[in-house]
């Protein structure tokens, strides 16, 4: 396995033709003729939806399955018993915890024999901040960001079907992780219930396993862990591989590359009997489905009589880490890489449980340091996984922050939280130069400042004398690279450092691989490149491009640059920073990584899809607080709740924004153009719908009316702005009822 690492440019300058690193700058426009041409835009956008309403305040419950009962936002949900779980049927209700797509494609491929990391996240009974579909405004939450070092994310409740919320889902598909609901029965009441659908005949068994491959693929995730953690009758134990058979094959049928993981908890006599490893005795549950996650108490000695029993499947056993440490374990907390060490020896994949220790048990002004030490102690224990698909964009956002940006322009201000949200994060962690030069580099999250989201990537490093230039890895691609590729880089020095800042990338031999006509590699198998800058952008990249090479607001800067490569495959993702000319001294450096993007040409040659179709669904008025002292009087104001809904294929964006223009109210029922004022940001979609939850609107009086206008703003994958004129717009016009 390869860790991350600062790397000397030297060696691999030698292997490759150095291209000039310049920014484009588009061709100059006034401000006037922008001016002009954004009005001309507006007035030639299409007429909005308009749905007429009459403002009334007889309540109307949201199911509370799926509603948060006070506000009416969209929640993820579970089921908590049998008669729950077999009478799920697919609701348009359940659209809000539908996954944005399925895993991202990586390499190596899940279905390797090489040993994976699964993360079973288990938090405090779950379902907390992270319920809550369209975010929150949670202060501190937990966040996980470490994922190209693990393969499977695994949601862990004790609710008999524990339904991943869709966030982590999102977040885990984004990074080709797969992710895993929990079927978990316990207790005398779990053993009742698995007499219930064990104990009978095959009938029982299959519409049970029949409704979990359903649930998982109507909701887009991946797989099962399934837990037993109560005595088996002889009848239900029996029936209980038959079970997981049938579960395993009907998943792989309608969800590619599902899993079915079984935990060690009960034997093949029904017993309720942690084994600490593959045994004799719980083998025919391990044949019977896709993986074996034992229990925590092991010793090396557990390890080696395994490797008899699982074969040439001893990647399909996950060995668990209690990363609490409860019980007689080998190391957890920050001496997990005591277990790992030996996990990795004998050639298992490992299984961390509750890495979330580190927010539950230490201090929270402490998260970000304690987290990036305890995965930092694992690294050289965990193989990353390469993306290999275009395109590649990432701004660092965490899916939290202390305030909402976009392309640097504050668009909120307060805490929140959204998982949907995290962009694709890069590998962490401090790393020096060989040598007694001193040289170093760190990469950390920071929600210090953001060009788009709520964080950054913070990069500081010191360059030593005797070193040109230090470059570190963020990302491990292994994308067949099109012909023609566009790169753009967003970032910001901090203090008064002058090093030079530039995107790297290094290529792998795919057959014969040449940077396109200007000279072809030798015969080493990686080399490094400075791509060339970008010479004429196609129609949608110019929308962006007149922003390279120019200080933006906030101080950050934007290079764009355009690579031609033929017949190679793209590897990892690198920045480097250079010494100023004529320095010979150490150099310092803050830099902050605001979005990195790598973009196949021929993808921006399609026209984007236009939002359709929008309706209106679950309106519900209440009345703000009253403006007379005695309660008494006419409402100061409104407050409005209702779900959008859309139509817009979902393989072409990244998510929605969602913005209002609140209007005047108060005036003559009409139906005005979209006023001059600025639209202000609700929060964000990843489904073709939104629920806009009490949203300040100004009170109709007596025979006249108010309007509000909705505006939904697809993002494209390739992350360019679509013009507002593009946009998808709906307008309530509301009025008080006659009296």
């Amino acid at each position: 396995m390869e860790a991350p690492g600062v790397t000397e440019p030297g060696v691999a300058t030698q292997a490759a033709a150095l291209l000039q690193e310049l920014p484009l700058r588009a061709p100059a426009i006034t401000e006037e003729q922008r001016e002009r041409r954004a009005r001309r835009r507006i007035e030639e956008q299409q007429e909005a939806a308009v749905f007429r309403e009459v403002v009334s305040f007889t309540p109307d419950p949201m199911p509370v399955r799926y509603y948060d009962k006070d506000t009416t936002s969209p929640i993820s949900f579970y089921l908590s018993s049998l008669e729950e779980l077999l009478a799920w049927t697919p609701d348009v209700e359940d659209s809000f915890n539908v996954a944005l797509a399925p895993p991202e494609c990586r390499q190596p491929p899940l279905s390797s024999r090489r040993p994976r990391t699964l993360l079973c996240h288990d938090m405090m009974g779950g379902y907390l901040d992270d319920k809550f579909i369209q975010g929150s405004a949670a202060q501190n939450p937990y966040s996980f960001y470490h994922w190209q070092y693990i393969d499977i994310f695994v949601y862990f409740s004790h609710h008999t079907v524990t339904i991943p919320p869709v966030g982590w889902t999102n977040a885990a598909h984004r990074h080709g992780v797969c992710m895993l609901g929990t079927f978990i029965t316990e207790w005398q009441e779990g053993g009742q219930l698995c007499e219930a659908f064990l104990a009978g005949d095959e009938h029982s068994y299959r519409a049970v396993a029949d409704q979990l491959v359903l649930i998982a693929q109507f909701f887009r995730f991946d797989g099962w862990l399934i837990n037993i953690e109560n005595s088996l009758s002889l009848a239900a134990v029996g029936n209980m591989p038959h079970f997981l058979q049938y579960l395993t094959t009907q998943l792989h049928q309608q969800v590619p590359g599902g899993l079915v993981l079984w935990y060690d908890s009960v034997v093949s006599s029904g017993q309720l009997k942690w084994q600490d490893e593959l045994n004799e005795h719980n083998r025919v549950f391990f044949d019977s489905c896709d993986g074996f996650f034992t229990n925590y108490n092991w010793q090396e000695g557990h390890l080696e009589r395994m490797q008899g029993q699982a074969g040439e499947r001893q990647a399909d056993v996950y060995v668990g880490v209690d990363v609490f440490a409860r019980g007689n374990v080998v190391g957890g907390r920050f001496d997990t890489n005591k277990s790992l060490e030996l996990i990795r020896k004998h050639g298992f994949s490992a299984a961390l449980f509750a890495p979330g220790w580190v927010y539950e048990c230490l201090e929270k002004k402490d998260f970000f340091q304690n987290q990036d030490k305890f995965w930092s102690l694992l690294a050289r224990y965990l193989p990353t996984h390469s993306i290999c698909s275009l395109p590649f964009v990432t701004s660092f956002c965490m899916g939290m922050g202390a305030r909402r940006v976009c392309y640097g322009q504050e668009v909120a201000v307060g805490p929140w939280y959204h998982p949907s949200a995290q962009e694709i994060q890069p590998l962490f962690g401090e790393h020096r130069l060989e040598g007694d030069g001193g040289g170093w580099v760190k990469t950390l999250s920071c929600l210090a400042d953001a060009w788009n989201g709520g964080s950054s990537l913070l990069i500081e490093g010191v360059i030593p004398p005797e070193v040109g230039e230090v470059a570190v890895r963020l990302f491990s691609l292994q994308v067949p690279v099109p012909p023609r590729v566009f790169l753009s880089l967003v970032y910001k020095l901090e203090g008064p450092s002058n090093v030079r800042v530039a995107l790297e990338l290094t290529t792998g031999d795919a057959g014969s691989c040449h940077i396109g006509g200007i000279c072809p590699l030798n015969a080493e198998t990686s080399c490094r490149h400075s791509p060339q800058p970008l010479q004429v952008p196609p129609t949608k990249l110019a929308r962006w491009v007149g922003r390279c090479g120019q200080q933006l607001s906030g101080g950050w800067v934007q290079r764009c640059y355009e690579v031609n490569l033929q017949g190679c495959l793209l590897g990892d993702l690198l920045v480097s920073f250079q010494r100023p000319p004529g320095s010979q001294k150490e150099e310092n450096f803050v830099c902050r990584l605001g979005e990195i993007q790598v973009v196949d040409a021929k993808s921006l040659l399609a026209p984007l899809p236009q939002v359709q179709s929008i309706s209106l669904s679950h309106v519900r008025w209440q009345p703000a607080a009253s403006s007379a002292s005695s309660g008494e009087g006419p409402p100061a104001g409104l407050r409005l709740s209702c779900t959008l809904h859309w139509s817009f294929p979902l393989s072409h964006v990244r998510c929605f924004r969602l913005h209002c223009c609140p209007g005047t109210g108060g005036g003559p029922l009409g139906r005005g153009p979209l006023g001059p004022e600025k639209p202000k940001l609700l929060g964000l979609a990843f489904v073709n719908q939104y629920r806009i939850v009490d949203l300040a609107v100004a009170t109709a009086g007596p025979g006249q009316g108010g309007r509000v206008e909705f505006l939904v703003e697809p993002v494209p994958r390739e992350g360019f702005l679509v013009p507002q004129a593009e946009w998808g717009r709906a307008a309530v016009q509301y009025s008080m009822p006659s009296t």
